[in-house]
């Protein structure tokens, strides 16, 4: 804020004044009356009297041109908890719509929790829902912490760093996504004070030293500046420097690994203009002016954040040779980007009234967040699922996607165009065939990068998959496909589990019979806490439990005799045969000598040794290996699927390495897949790349997929991984080559 001394009573009331009516400012001073007498006697951790905390929360607010209802939240939000008021009694002295955001607010909580973790992620959860219901109790919760904030010295240090992690965490992260950067950025750096306090010292320290040359550099921006807009002869432009943040600083140091003395934009020009094409105008005076830096620019105008956050952005190469960073904004843009969704909600335009606020309005692009939490708290699990919910999909990097009309939607980074299918409509992710991105078609696997064009391709016919759970990253998308399949019937989803069940139970190479008895899956069952066996077979198929965890509990019995018998066998093999198997000189062991030689079997020696065909190891690659019955040790890569699948099943499996890293012998079979757009020559590119080299080239296969992509299939010889990897890295650097891969058989 740009205001952080004390307020007085007089002080706030004189604030509102100056923007409501008579009548609305008389209902704020009864209530910082009434919060004056009630608090009468109580004092902070600080020795002050209690009364100055609701004053400089309603301040605040009163700053942020709140309405009545707000404002006087901020004098009454710790009445019900700390004096003896109840909410009945604010209820019957300002209506129901204070009382509701006064118990929105509230702190208290009756529940009795198993940790202080579970209790935190608990307020937070009722902090959250309760916004959702009205989204001025987030408001005010924020001028609640941020005058904490600013009183934090009074605390224990644990206390400090507690509050000041949670805020960084939580309240933060909803400042900004409301578009209050006003207390966003000094609830940031009020908790860098307190977590690191040595880096915030010494960060400010240094800007203080650089401060009179930082004014000067922007001094000379500005006026520049003026000068190359002077000629457009605009109404009422205001260019002005603006520093930045310590916490941005530090987060700049941190994630880019700088040094302080390597940040050059310590400050920035911001100009204010009254309209939209002035911004464009202004834009353009400077970049003839100064050369913009590439890739530095944003149009948050033609396209803005989601909490409706405006400008544009740009970089130059200013005064002096030296970087400068410039926004251009109109006036209202800039009363947005400070004060966020309190800027323009639909209330402030009643004149302060107490009309309830209408959550449900979708044309309010502010409100994308509270749809998210309501939608969130559906299928939530418990408080702490819910935190990690909101978290991860609201306060998480965000992309920016276009349907082919233009239309944006914004996504959590890391979504798929199952996910975007979803958030444009439930029935058209239901309904989901395929998708492309840019007119090429992509698998619904695919990693939404800001810009894309995403066509979401639907059949009226189509069905969702319970493959699709593992294909979203959403928790919006993945509540969705849980929600289609709990409506089947529940015989339906019973018997989909039993399918299910039975299909992977037959993938692990396990007879279904012996699994899947009636015994079995009651005692599962029971083990996993559900009333019935039906009861658990229908969370299955609704997509509640996942499958695997289910698998591994029914055949865990199966499995444990099974390496017992595995261990037996293994050091039967080991003591009665292992001389059985000594290599002789035959046409075959010769010919597995120019390969297998310089595998090194942890305590046996002369057995016969093989390289595994199936994932082609070669030296320098983590390898395990398996006994077979009477053929010596196969060698294999740790990732082979039969390692795996051997490893599962309890079979017999042995240490290995390689006696040399780097090889000792030249020619060690490798197999890739390498796959590309469907161009002229790109076979010729890749037999070159491979050619330059190695000079073993075993087999080369190409084909054209049914999506129209290219795929190679190459068998080379190479000395070890090292020469293998750099092989690869040559082939990935290739044009419409999209992905090289070492291939399993």
């Amino acid at each position: 804020m740009a205001r952080t001394k004390d307020y007085t009573g007089q002080e706030v009331l004189d604030m509102v004044n100056e923007y409501m009516s008579s009548e609305d400012a008389e209902k704020v001073k009864a209530a910082y009356e009434w919060a004056t007498d009630l608090h009468k006697t109580q004092k902070r951790k600080s020795g002050q009297p209690y009364i100055i905390h609701p004053i400089q929360v309603a301040g605040i607010l009163a700053e942020l041109k709140m309405d009545t209802a707000t404002v006087i939240s901020g004098y009454l939000h710790d009445v019900v908890e700390d004096t003896p008021a109840t909410l009945a009694d604010v209820q019957a002295r300002f209506g129901d719509t204070i009382a509701q955001i006064i118990d929105g607010v509230t702190k208290i909580s009756k529940i009795q929790y198993q940790s202080s973790q579970e209790q935190l992620a608990e307020n937070h959860r009722k902090l959250l829902l309760a916004m959702s219901k009205d989204i001025r109790v987030i408001i005010v919760k924020l001028a609640d912490r941020l005058h904490n904030m600013r009183t934090l010295g009074a605390l224990r240090d644990d206390k400090q760093k507690r509050i000041a992690n949670e805020t960084l965490d939580i309240y933060a992260p909803l400042a900004d996504r409301l578009g209050i950067s006003a207390i966003k950025w000094e609830l940031e750096d009020l908790s860098l004070s307190f977590i690191n306090p040595e880096q915030y010292h010494r960060i400010a320290s240094l800007m203080n030293m650089k401060r009179d040359e930082r004014i000067s550099y922007v001094n000379e921006a500005v006026q520049e500046i003026e000068n190359a807009i002077h000629e457009l002869e605009l109404q009422d432009v205001e260019v002005y420097g603006r520093p930045k943040h310590i916490y941005s600083i530090y987060r700049k140091m941190t994630d880019k690994h700088k040094a302080f003395e390597e940040i050059y934009d310590l400050s920035a020009v911001r100009i204010l203009t009254d309209s939209i094409p002035d911004t464009y105008a202004v834009l353009g005076a400077i970049h003839s002016k100064w050369t913009p830096i590439p890739g530095r620019f944003k149009d948050y105008i033609a396209l803005p954040k989601a909490n409706g956050y405006q400008s544009l952005h740009t970089t130059v190469i200013g005064p002096g040779g030296r970087p400068l960073e410039v926004q251009i904004r109109t006036h209202h843009m800039h009363e947005v980007a400070e004060f966020g969704v309190a800027a323009h909600w639909a209330y402030k335009q009643n004149k302060g009234s107490n009309k309830e606020a209408n959550v449900k309005d979708k044309s309010e692009q502010t409100l994308n967040v509270i749809q998210g939490i309501l939608e969130l708290q559906e299928n939530a699990k418990n408080a702490e699922d819910f935190m990690d919910s909101v978290q991860g999909d609201l306060f998480s990097d965000r992309v920016y996607a276009f349907t082919p009309r233009g239309d944006v939607f914004e996504l959590a980074k890391g979504a798929g165009p199952l996910d975007m299918a979803f958030s444009i409509h439930t029935n058209v992710g239901i309904k989901t065939t395929g998708a492309k991105v840019n007119g090429r078609i992509v698998p619904l696997d695919y990693k939404i990068k800001t810009g894309d064009i995403i066509e979401i391709t639907t059949s009226a016919n189509a069905k969702p998959s319970r493959d699709w759970l593992e294909l979203v990253s959403t928790r919006r998308a993945r509540n969705k496909i849980k929600q289609y399949f709990k409506q089947l019937d529940r015989d339906d989803n019973i018997e989909a589990a039993r399918e299910l069940l039975s299909n992977s139970i037959k993938d692990g190479g396990y007879n279904v019979n012996d699994i899947l008895t009636a015994d079995n899956i009651q005692e599962v069952s029971e083990k996993m806490h559900y009333h019935s066996s039906d009861d658990m077979l229908a969370a299955i198929g609704f997509g509640d439990v996942a499958l695997p965890g289910v698998v591994n509990k029914l055949t865990e019995k199966i499995r444990e005799a099974q390496q017992e018998a595995a261990a037996q066998e293994l050091q039967r093999e080991m003591l009665e045969e292992g001389h059985g198997i000594k290599r002789d000189e035959t046409a075959f062991t010769k010919r597995q000598k120019a390969s297998a030689d310089d595998i090194v079997i942890a305590g046996v020696d002369n057995l016969l040794v093989r390289l595994g065909r199936c994932c082609t190891p070669v030296p320098g690659d983590a390898v395990k290996g398996y006994i077979t019955k009477g053929r010596g040790i196969s060698v294999h890569r740790l990732g082979c699927p039969n390692i795996r699948a051997a490893e599962a099943q309890g079979q017999r499996l042995v240490d290995v390495a390689w006696e040399d890293d780097s090889g000792l012998k030249p020619n060690y079979d490798a197999d890739l897949t390498v796959r590309g757009e469907n161009r002229n020559g790109l076979l010729n590119d890749v037999l070159r790349s491979v050619n330059g080299r190695t000079k073993y080239v075993n087999s080369v296969n190409g084909h054209v997929t049914k999506n129209g992509m290219a795929q190679v299939a190459l068998s080379i010889g190479v000395r070890n991984v090292e020469q293998l990897t750099v092989i690869m890295d040559a082939l990935n650097n290739l044009p419409s080559v999209y992905d090289v891969e070492r291939a399993f058989h």
